[in-house]
């Protein structure tokens, strides 16, 4: 294996590498594009220009062949088979198989369709995408690892809910990823006794880590991106609740049931010991920088300018920025926490190394798919495009909740609900008020789906990594899928598209 990777990547350098250097010159330096202010924001915060870049190469979503969307397929399809075939493998060698996949793609992409935009799109995905991404996990991963919560908790059907649903409150403040590392270990420490657990992180992973960032910009990425175009904070937050509270009040229901049914066949109920630990927080200088994460995406919107161009991609000084800070942000939380308070919390760097190897992967990969849905009505997957309007041209708001709901659920939610929110017209005033269901549609489907699968929003596969670490068996991709998301969500979603659309 480490012969396969080494030559690759030698095979790799040799392509890329030498052509591409001397591209990047001074006078292209000069003709790059120099806009303050960018299109659009990422998934994760990073100032995107996308087809912005003046002289910039771009792959050609509409006359593209499906082809290269089958690394994408790949990538998904081992994280969810070899857990389940293979499992000692995988754990062993996941980032090798991750690191392949990506070559796979990027090789005949470098050599088909040029260095010269290989290069563009690689620095892009990276610097811009990747990059703020991977860091903003790290923070609030570092941050959240440094908080325990000392005491006795036992994991009854009352507390697990209580526990859930106050994740789900602070996620549209805090974000989905930051109630995520929050809560997560709190609900595994009162739950470690029991036998039957699964559940409870599943249903965790429904509401904290998706649905409970419905209702501001800063709780998922891409309410952010439709304030970033005009969408207003306020009506995020009306226009959500209603929606936010039925999804809500339907899982605790069906949580609230199945965790009693659970707990009652639990081999023996601990008691909590008189002379046990009281409840209590150590580490809780970490609290004192949890509110700085979430102010980074404000600094990240600012304008600042470009800190730098290289290849057509420009940098954004606020993106740097953010980026800068985040990191000060872990590097402060190691030195205040007592190495004691991690140990206690079982604290390793497994599942954020986990995350960075398979998501490199998953965001190159995901160049194509992006590129062809972007291609609207005569691109590849023009077909979703065209599902979107009836026989008079008029907008089926359902089609537009299941389509932003479905793609978002594999593809990053984001540039998903930017195509979406485009498609519908991209008027945020227009939006907001005669299409006021449409953008509905979009919003809620890019939010609530993400829960459909491990790698539909960012904090899914860091608390199924996080729950595995301590032991939690967790289904397989596919187990996931079909047995709690095919059987409560979907008809969750059903019920929703009754009422709302």
């Amino acid at each position: 294996m480490k012969k396969t990777v080494f030559g690759l990547l030698a095979i790799l350098a040799a392509l890329y590498f030498s052509p591409v250097l001397a591209s990047v010159s001074a006078d292209e330096h000069k003709t790059a594009h120099k806009t303050e202010h960018v299109e659009a924001k990422d998934a994760h915060g990073a100032e995107s220009h996308g087809d912005g870049h003046h002289g910039a190469p771009h792959f050609d979503g509409k006359n593209s062949s499906l082809f290269w969307a089958i690394p994408f397929l790949a990538i998904l399809l081992s994280i969810a088979l070899f857990p389940l075939l293979a499992p000692h493998f995988w754990h062993h060698n996941y980032g090798k198989i991750s690191l392949v996949i990506g070559l796979t793609f990027f090789v005949p992409f470098t050599i088909i369709q040029t260095p010269n935009m290989s290069f563009f799109y690689l620095l892009e995905v990276y610097l811009l995408e990747f990059l703020p991404f991977i860091v903003l996990l790290l923070a609030l991963y570092t941050v959240a690892g440094g908080i325990r919560l000392k005491g006795e908790l036992i994991g009854s059907p009352k507390l697990n809910l209580l526990l859930i649903l106050i994740g789900t409150s602070l996620a549209s403040w805090m974000g989905t990823t930051g109630a995520a590392m929050l809560m997560i270990r709190p609900l595994l420490k009162a739950n470690g006794w029991r036998k039957h657990k699964t559940h409870v992180v599943v249903f965790f992973i429904f509401l904290v880590a998706n649905i409970g960032g419905s209702l501001t910009p800063l709780g998922d990425p891409p309410l952010f991106l439709g304030f970033l175009k005009g969408v207003d904070f306020t009506w995020t937050l009306s226009a959500m609740l209603a929606p936010m509270l039925v999804a809500v009040a339907i899982l605790s229901v069906v949580f609230f049931i199945l965790d009693t049914y659970y707990y009652k066949k639990e081999p023996g109920q601990p008691e909590k010991s008189t002379n046990g630990e009281k409840l209590g927080l150590e580490g809780t200088a970490n609290l004192l920088l949890l509110p700085l994460i979430p102010i980074s995406f404000l600094v990240a919107s600012m304008k600042l300018g470009t800190a730098f161009t290289v290849h057509h991609v420009a940098m954004p000084t606020a993106s740097l920025l953010q980026v800068c800070i985040l990191l000060l942000i872990t590097v402060a939380s190691l030195v205040i926490t007592k190495k004691e308070v991690r140990t206690a919390n079982e604290f390793t760097w497994e599942p954020i190394l986990e995350v960075a190897k398979l998501f490199a992967t998953i965001f190159i990969t995901m160049v194509p798919p992006i590129a062809m849905l972007k291609a609207g009505a005569d691109g590849p997957l023009g077909f979703i495009i065209r599902s979107l309007t009836d026989a008079n041209g008029g907008f089926i708001n359902a089609n537009f909740f299941w389509s932003t709901g479905i793609l978002s659920s594999f593809l990053d939610n984001a540039p998903t609900y930017l195509v979406f929110f485009n498609t519908a017209g991209g008027n945020a005033a227009q939006l907001m008020g005669p299409m006021y269901n449409t953008l509905l549609a979009i919003s809620v489907g890019a939010v609530f789906m993400g829960a459909n699968t491990y790698i539909g929003n960012a904090p899914n596969f860091m608390v199924k990594s996080i729950a595995e670490e301590a032991g939690v068996p967790m289904p397989s991709f596919f187990g996931y899928f079909l047995k709690y998301a095919v059987t409560i969500l979907i008809p969750t979603f059903i019920i929703i598209t009754l009422i709302f659309f």
